[in-house]
C-alpha cells in the first residue's frame, strides 16, 4: 500500500522532468505534452472528485514550484480539473480506453480555460486569442496521442498493479 502512495508522488516529478527536458525537444509549434494533467485525469476519473481534487492541487502546487511564477495558478486549475472530472467517477466505464482520451481531452480544455480566465484576472493583460486557441489545440492532439498507452498503462496499474488500492 505505501509503494501506491510512492508512485503517485513520483509520477508528478516524472512528468515535469520529462516536458521539461526530452519533450521540449519534440514539441509541436512550442507546444508540449501537459504529462501531469494526464496523470491528475487518470487519478480523478479511477479515485473521485475529492481525491481528485486533492491530488490535482498537490501535482499542480509541484509545477507552480518548478516553474517559479504566478504560484497557486495550476494548482488551482489541476484542483478544479481533478474535480471536475472525479464527478464522472461513477458514471463512466473506467476500462474503456475512450474514457481516458476523452477524460484527457475535456482536461485540457477545461485547464487551458481556467488558466485563461485567471491569468485575465491576474494580470489584466489580454492574451492573444488565436495564438491562445492554436497551442490549446495543439495541446488537445499531444494530449490525445499520449493519452491512449498511458492510460492502458495507469489503468491496469491501479487495478492490478502497483497503484492498486
Amino acid at each position: 500500500m505505501m509503494i501506491r502512495y510512492v508512485i503517485l508522488a513520483f509520477l508528478p516529478f516524472l512528468a515535469i522532468f520529462l516536458q521539461s527536458t526530452l519533450f521540449s525537444f519534440y514539441s509541436i509549434r512550442g507546444t508540449i505534452p501537459d504529462l501531469v494533467l494526464m496523470f491528475v485525469v487518470f487519478f480523478a476519473i479511477i479515485n473521485g472528485e475529492r481525491p481528485g481534487t486533492i491530488y490535482g492541487f498537490l501535482c499542480g502546487l509541484l509545477e507552480d514550484l518548478y516553474m517559479g511564477r504566478l504560484i497557486g495558478l495550476n494548482a488551482l486549475c489541476k484542483a478544479i480539473v481533478g474535480y471536475s472530472l472525479g464527478k464522472m467517477q461513477g458514471n463512466v466505464f473506467k476500462e474503456n480506453m475512450l474514457v481516458g482520451v476523452l477524460g484527457v481531452l475535456a482536461g485540457t480544455i477545461i485547464n487551458s480555460l481556467v488558466m485563461l480566465i485567471l491569468v485575465l484576472l491576474v494580470s489584466g493583460f489580454p492574451v492573444a486569442g488565436s495564438d491562445f486557441l492554436v497551442k490549446t489545440l495543439y495541446q488537445c492532439l499531444y494530449n490525445l496521442l499520449l493519452s491512449i498507452p498511458i492510460y492502458f498503462w495507469y489503468f491496469n496499474s491501479s487495478h492490478n498493479g502497483l497503484l492498486k488500492a
